[in-house]
């Protein structure tokens, strides 16, 4: 068993919020779930209007002993808001202690780092100068 622990949600969601409106997005704590360990949904909605939708990858695709959080596209193309509202109450009922970050961004950045990303996923780049190495 590993000593080391997954960050906090309510923690990982501020500095997450940080490192968005420093690259230029903005950010909005839509509903705030279990600060411990809830699950983290990103609604990244771009300048047309369209939005993509991340949450928790499987935990299939974390390695043994990680203590950084993943995440995977839900979708693959833009959807309105009655198609990623419609996902997310799905998750809702599944799991009401989730946390629903919206993130604004021109660009449709969604801002997250290359060790909390599913690559084979992965189709919009992070803001430049968040991209680990």
């Amino acid at each position: 068993m590993s000593i080391l622990t997954r960050l906090r949600s309510d923690i990982w969601v501020d500095a997450y919020r940080r490192r968005a409106e420093i690259a230029g997005g903005y950010v909005t704590i839509r509903q705030r779930g279990a600060a411990e360990a809830g699950a983290i949904f990103l609604i990244v909605t771009n300048n047309e209007g369209g939005s993509r939708l991340y949450g928790p990858a499987p935990q299939s695709l974390y390695d043994e002993g990680a203590t950084s959080r993943r995440f995977i596209a839900l979708n693959t193309e833009n959807w309105d808001a009655l198609q990623v509202q419609t996902m997310l109450d799905k998750q809702k009922r599944f799991d009401p202690d989730l946390w629903l970050v919206d993130v604004d961004d021109r660009e449709g950045r969604h801002f997250l780092l290359d060790d909390e990303q599913d690559m084979t996923t992965q189709t919009i780049p992070p803001a430049p100068g968040f991209w680990r190495t």
